[in-house]
Order: C-alpha cells, then structure tokens, then sequence
C-alpha cells in the first residue's frame, strides 16, 4: 500500500511517546533571548539553534524588521519572477555580492533552496556531479534532480577525489565539485585549499555550501574559502541567512556573469515566494554588523574552545577539532535518547541526531555555539553533560 513505507517511523514516534520523550520537533514556547527559552516545558540554555553570532535577538536587526513590516506588509504574495521582487530584494543581492567581492548574487527564500536549486540547475544530463559523501540532503537533493551522474568521495578525502577526478578525464570540464565549509555534524572544515589545488590541476566548477561557516570563518566572516585563502578558485558559494545572520532565507554568489541569466533557470527560485521584507530587511542589517563587529567571531571561538575542551576533558567523544559545532557521539540510541532528555531536564536543549541523519550508524548530542553564550552558560551546559555522563555506573560511551 501508498503509505506502508511510513509505518517503521509511526512506529518510533510511538515509541518516544511512550518513554515520555520528544526531541523531534521539540516546542519552544518562549524565547527571552538568543541564547535562553522554554522547550517543552523547560527552562533551558539554548545550545543547538545554529545562532553562531546571536543576531536572531539583537536590537537593531528588529527594529529593521519591524519597520520594513509596516512600511512594505508582512509578505510579498509572489515569486521573485512575478510580483516578488522588491527593491529590498535588489539591494540586500547587491549588498551579498559586494559583502563577498563579486558582481553577481540571488537571494533565496530559504537555505535549503538555494542549495539544492543551484545543485539542480547548474549540473545536468550528460554532466558530472561530483559531492562529499557527507553532504547535506539539500545537496543530494539537487543533485538527484539535476539528471547528472552522481560520484561521491569519501568525506574530505582528498585522495579520493583526486582518484575520481583522474577516472573523469576530459569529463571534468562538465563537472561539478561540491562541499561544504563547516560541516554541520561534528564541524569539520574541508580541507578547501587541497579541494582548489585539485581542481586547478584537473579542470571542473567549485561550489562551496557555507551554510555554517559563513561570518564564522575567514577575516572578514566570508567563510571557509576566506580563511583558506581560495575564494579565486571557488566558482559559486551558496548559504543560508538562518545561522549566523539569525534570520530565513539562502543566497548564492558568484564571480560568473552568467549568475544573472543562471538564476531564471532555477526552479527554486522562479516558483517559490520571495522573501518577506521583515526578513530581507533584518538580514541587510545583520550583514552590516557581522562586517563592523569582528568581535562577535572572536567571542564565538572562545566559547567554542571552551565547550570543546569542557566536553573533551569529561572523556566524551566530541569532533576532530576545536568548532561552533560541537557533537558528542553515543553509540546507543537509546542510551542517546536518554541523555538528551535528563540534558533537558538539567535546564540545556542540544540537538538529538540519529541515523539515517548522522553521518554513521551511531547517535550523536549536536551542540552549536553562539558569541552571545556567557561563559557561566558554557559551564552550565558542561556541568550538565558531567552530571549526566555520571548518573550511568559507565558513562556515556565513548567512541
């Protein structure tokens, strides 16, 4: 039958409320600040929202939202090619390409379309997409859609990608090479300068998903290509204004002509509404700040280093690196479960990923870090995890 295939996940959503657990669209009833709320009833520290810079609360990103809602309405009621484009539209495109050094831009209603309209779009029959294993799904999602071969290499495995780029021969002139900046499981940065050097070498298109890395890395808060210094290499990056920019809505910005005519082929773009003003015009403003106010970065890796070294010295399996994203892998899911519960009953809400979303076959405790956390908050959300790393006679495993 049509719906048998949802069964197994009827079945798990049972099983969670049956335990009296719900970390799958948790509710948060009440937000007080970037960094605190209630969460299912919980007063807690908000430790996995993705609000690297804490914009999503600063003052003067409301004030634009709220002005532009009372000067334009709540909604544009169209797509960019119809009704939808507005003058905010124009100027936040042309704001994001002088932001990242190039002539051209579009700007998406959400992140999710940006990458996966311009993964199905730029790639197609006949052509070669090749992607990190660990992508993102909006990724594998435009790359399904493209009609494309699709090639994966092992995650940030350069060796690897340079065996599938020899295999393509004169094909990589057709291909597209896609990966991410920060990856948003355990905050990995890609080993970009290799990744360019490679792509010199054999031929081929870059794009970049900094999604996570964008005002996080790089001088100027431009991201991974930034701070490895191979933004000349990198041919398209895409991104999202829902982490540090604290909003909704994706871009993409090249360095190519061809970004203009690109985007009315996009179908993300041409059949979506666009962005509401409010938000267009809170994340204008949150790009001026994150370009004025370096220091939010540097809060930012503080607190993760912090966290990170916390988490690390209670024996828990955390990340390769120092990261904004810093998850702790438990090989049981129940064991997972559990933990992120008895977290949330210690006042901190962290994400709860499980197969097939984590990158492995085991669960993992995501925390993201914000510049607005204070560091009695950081040791807050360490105290927690000791206290629920200790209340098992083994600790959580570490892997």
């Amino acid at each position: 039958m049509l719906l048998d295939k949802f069964q197994s996940m009827a079945g798990v959503r049972a099983e969670l409320e049956a335990i009296g657990i719900v970390p799958f669209g948790a509710v948060t009833e009440k937000i007080t600040s970037a960094t605190e709320g209630v969460v299912n009833g919980h007063q807690v520290i908000l430790a996995g929202t993705n609000n690297y810079l804490g914009m999503s609360f600063d003052p003067r990103c409301i004030a634009s939202a709220q002005a532009a809602a009372e000067t334009w309405g709540t909604g544009t009621t169209g797509s960019r090619m119809a009704n939808g484009t507005f003058a905010e539209h124009i100027a936040l495109e042309q704001e994001l390409a002088q932001f990242y050094g190039v002539d051209q831009a579009i700007v998406f209603t959400t992140g999710y379309a940006a990458t996966q309209g311009m993964c199905a779009t730029l790639a197609g029959p006949g052509d070669v997409i090749l992607l990190d294993a660990d992508s993102h799904a909006s990724i594998y999602a435009g790359a399904q859609l493209s009609g494309a071969e699709i090639i994966r290499f092992k995650h940030s495995d350069t060796n690897d990608l340079e065996k599938r780029l020899k295999r393509l021969g004169d094909r990589t002139g057709n291909t597209l090479i896609v990966v991410e900046g920060i990856y948003s499981m355990l905050g990995d940065v890609a080993p970009l300068k290799e990744i360019a050097e490679l792509k010199r070498r054999y031929g081929g298109y870059l794009l970049v998903d900094e999604a996570h890395s964008m005002g996080v890395l790089g001088e100027h808060g431009r991201g991974a290509a930034e701070a490895a210094g191979v933004e000349d290499d990198v041919d398209f990056i895409a991104g999202t204004f829902s982490k540090s920019l604290g909003a909704t809505g994706g871009f993409c910005v090249s360095r190519h002509a061809l970004l203009e005519a690109i985007r009315f082929s996009v179908r993300s773009y041409i059949f979506t509404a666009s962005a509401t003003p409010a938000v267009i015009a809170s994340v204008r403003t949150a790009l001026k700040i994150i370009s004025a106010e370096p220091q939010r970065r540097e809060r930012l890796w503080e607190n993760a280093q912090l966290l990170y070294t916390g988490l690390k010295q209670l024996g828990l399996a955390v990340g390769p690196s120092v990261s904004p994203v810093v998850a702790v892998t438990i090989e049981d899911r129940v064991e997972a479960l559990q933990s992120w519960q008895k977290l949330l009953e210690a006042g901190v809400y962290v994400n709860l990923v499980v197969p097939p979303a984590s990158p492995s076959e085991k669960s993992m405790l995501r925390c993201s870090v914000s510049a607005a956390h204070s560091p009695e908050q950081i040791d807050h959300i360490i105290a927690a995890f000791a206290a629920v790393n200790a209340a098992r006679p083994v600790g959580i495993p570490v892997v």
